[in-house]
């Protein structure tokens, strides 16, 4: 039987620049980039040198820690780039991309006649394998290493984040063979998360449905986790995002590897945001001019405001999401403005603001983080928008100064960055929370395994 997800600690930052549900397909790109940090901890080793052609599904790279574990390119053409940065760390693969697609086949697949083990190698040999993430830890999954149960989150709670019932219409089929390969290779079950019962995800078999209900962090896979089935020490827990689910039922349906993607272009600095249809590692010029920035100044983010990454507008699109955010660039300064009463910005904190008085009204934020790095100051803040049965100020000490049995104490194991995101945000210490909890991470990673 399901277990609803309740939860009443958290904060929903309710900004302006939501995409609408309109859906429109964006500009072919010229070429497609494939960052290997996308894919936190990987190393990668080419296979696809300059100048080799390429059909999509073919592998460009693989992780230097275990061969198996392929990164696919998202279209054919020819691989014209291999950026480097400082002491040669390959940044990006970049391919250009022929008129006439090309795609590898891998065969199409009776999901139904298949063993895990079999499931198993075709994900890898198919370089579908690194939409697979693991918990503890965050990284990529150990393919050697069964999980105790695999959870998939339908509902995206952040701010501005895409609308995954509207996405994911029309793809039952897919995400169903792609549950269905994946009950195959645990022990425990396929968990998935919803937050309405008209979700695509609702009425998918060979898994166990939840209903979702609360602020965010609701929809981060931990909260989740959490309420559900607990990350005990020596436990391993898969995490699937739901639109790679639609790549990995497709490949298993049809036998190519589709590296389509329904991305929300949202944001206060977005003229027209709505949603486009392009490909994974797509140039962000292909859609963002589309949709039209307002200004001159402002920032571009591979995902949401509380935890996407920074892009230049001659950038790509990450692996990794399915939303694309433009807000205004904070970097200007109110005179004595923490000296005097504000109307027009989100403080969790009730001191010379207002925003608790209109919980539904929609703001236009910036970058700004209106502070400056400090020690950490006890306010209770962290507590009252963190749902997990877990002292967040103790762990990020703990983090910061890399006490392992701490870490462990503490809850590590259960956390991911994200989790840490509105702690951040409410932080009147202007800490670097999602920065200490990945770097303590990464320690315990290489420390205990």
């Amino acid at each position: 039987m399901s277990k609803d997800i309740r939860i009443k600690k958290g904060l929903d930052i309710n900004l302006v620049g939501a995409a609408e549900q309109s859906k429109v397909k964006a500009i072919k790109s010229n070429t497609y980039a494939i960052n290997p940090d996308d894919f936190h901890g990987i190393t990668p080793k080419i296979i696809a040198k300059v100048g080799t052609e390429v059909k999509a599904g073919a592998p460009l790279f693989y992780s230097k820690s275990n061969d198996q574990i392929l990164f696919n390119s998202p279209v054919s053409g020819e691989v014209v780039e291999i950026v480097r940065g400082a002491k040669r760390k390959i940044l990006s693969f970049k391919v250009l991309a022929d008129k006439e697609q090309q795609y590898k086949d891998f065969g199409a697949k009776n999901v139904a006649s298949m063993s895990g083990d079999e499931i198993k190698s075709h994900l890898l040999s198919s370089g579908c394998w690194p939409f697979v993430k693991q918990r503890p830890y965050d990284v990529l999954a150990n393919p050697d290493v069964a999980p105790k149960a695999i959870f998939v989150s339908g509902h995206n709670s952040a701010p501005l984040a895409a609308n995954l019932d509207y996405v994911l219409a029309g793809k039952e089929k897919e995400i169903q063979a792609a549950v269905t390969a994946f009950s195959k290779l645990t022990a425990g079950k396929v968990h998935l998360s919803v937050a309405d019962k008209s979700s695509p995800l609702a009425n998918i078999t060979d898994a166990e449905v939840h209903m979702v209900k609360g602020p965010h962090p609701v929809g981060n896979v931990s909260t989740q986790i959490a309420k559900v089935d607990p990350i005990n020490k020596g436990e391993i827990v898969w995490v699937v995002a739901a639109q790679d689910l639609v790549i990995i039922g497709e490949l298993l349906l049809t036998g190519k590897y589709n590296a389509s993607r329904t991305i929300a272009v949202a944001g206060s600095s977005v003229k027209s945001p709505k949603y486009y249809e392009t490909k994974i590692g797509a140039e962000v010029s292909t859609f963002i001019y589309d949709a039209g920035v307002k200004g001159d100044n402002v920032r571009m983010i591979n995902g949401n405001v509380l935890t996407g990454n920074t892009v230049a507008p001659d950038g790509h699109l990450a692996s990794t999401t399915d939303t694309f955010t433009v807000i205004p660039e904070g970097d200007d300064y109110e005179f004595f403005g923490w000296n005097k009463p504000v109307f027009n910005k989100i403080s969790y904190s009730r001191a010379l603001t207002f925003s608790w008085l209109f919980p539904k009204k929609k703001y236009d934020l910036d970058t700004n983080t209106n502070g400056e790095h400090r020690a950490f100051v006890v306010t209770g803040n962290y507590e009252e928008v963190f749902p997990l049965d877990i002292y967040p100020m103790q762990l990020l000490k703990a983090f910061s100064y890399n006490d392992l049995d701490e870490m462990e104490q503490l809850g590590a194991y259960e956390v991911a960055p994200e989790d840490f995101a509105l702690t951040e945000f409410v932080c009147v210490s202007k800490q670097n929370h999602q920065e200490l909890v990945r770097k303590g991470l990464d320690v315990m990673y290489k420390e205990i395994g």
